[in-house]
């Protein structure tokens, strides 16, 4: 059974096996979560994301979709990519949502990982309402068969931690 803890931090800290990053579907870095990734883990992350822009993903990594790159310097084996999608006032997917999680953990179990960091998908520049990205998130994870043993929810404030913590309560 995997375990669910939540942290208020920063998921560059995390000393795990694999941390996530909410990535844009370039791969090639951004803002957030995906900047902060790219910054500490150095060079290596953005190498390999060039290589998976040259192989597999030649336009970009769709949304929903995980991979796996190196960790760089980060404190973890590897960075598990996954796009979120956009929230959109006028209808958004939350299967897209779901799916970025499921993938993820799926990604990890092929790869031997015991503890994955997530961030919170979609809530920062792509503004997906903070209490319904937790919902979907806590419960996606607590569904997906997967044999990691800790899934993480790396929240960067209080309110996204007190939002999650109401969501793992109410779940």
């Amino acid at each position: 059974m995997t375990t669910i803890t939540l942290v208020q931090g920063d998921i560059t800290e995390q000393s795990v096996d694999a941390i996530v990053n909410a990535a844009n579907s370039s791969l090639l870095g951004g803002g957030g979560v995906d900047g902060a990734i790219h910054r500490r883990g150095g060079p290596a992350i953005l190498a390999a994301c060039r290589d998976l822009r040259a192989s597999r993903y030649g336009k970009g990594l769709p949304t929903g979709q995980a991979v796996a790159t190196t960790a760089g310097r980060l404190d973890a084996r590897w960075v598990i990519h996954t796009v979120g999608p956009v929230w959109q006032p006028s209808g958004s997917d939350p299967s897209l949502l779901a799916s970025c999680y499921r993938e993820s953990l799926r990604i990890a179990d092929e790869l031997g990982a015991r503890t994955v960091a997530f961030p919170a998908i979609s809530t920062g520049v792509y503004r997906w309402p903070m209490e319904d990205a937790a919902r979907i998130a806590v419960e996606t994870v607590r569904d997906t068969e997967t044999a990691v043993e800790e899934v993480r929810f790396v929240l960067f404030d209080e309110r996204a931690y007190g939002v999650f913590a109401a969501s793992l309560k109410g779940v």
